[in-house]
């Protein structure tokens, strides 16, 4: 006589379970995923004789700030901010996503300087954020301060 022995119900469907979630654990490299978004450009335009801002002062008004890719004739969007006599434009959506810019910043007729950014995007030990390739301001002399991340464009 032979006698076939059958797992019980209860551990093949224990043993079910743990296969998938030793299956599912690893989709995401057992670690949790973050998220860091790209950093904002922000600029000051100051008179390169004097050091006034220039929106401050009066010389140039926020609603005659123009922004524009010249890779596609595209206009980016911006914000202006003004607190405490301190008047700074802000680009904030310059890689999110793998992409070259070359924008062309005016006010009114005039082009105040250029700015090219070649950002990538990436994904890093379940990390994603942005690596900036390169980034180059043309037709002004500038500063950047790394501890306030703002670049004061000087005007002639």
């Amino acid at each position: 006589m032979i006698r076939i022995s059958v797992f019980p119900k209860y551990v093949l469907n224990l043993t079910l379970v743990i296969v998938l979630l030793v299956f599912a654990s690893c989709d995401n490299g057992d670690c949790d995923e973050c998220f860091t978004p790209p950093q904002e450009f922000v600029f000051e335009i100051v008179d390169a004789e004097s050091g006034e801002n220039l929106f401050t002062n009066g010389t140039f008004t926020p609603e005659t700030i123009k922004i524009v890719n010249t890779l596609d004739d595209s206009e980016r969007t911006f914000r202006f901010i003004s607190e405490d006599q301190i008047n700074l434009i802000q680009i904030f959506e310059i890689g999110w996503e793998t992409e070259i810019v070359n924008l062309e910043i005016s006010v009114g007729n005039e082009t105040l300087f250029s700015l090219y950014v070649d950002a990538q995007r990436t994904i890093e030990d379940c990390c994603s954020f942005t690596e900036f390739k390169e980034i180059t301001i043309q037709n002004s002399e500038f500063e950047f301060n790394s501890e306030s991340g703002v670049y004061t464009i000087f005007v002639e």
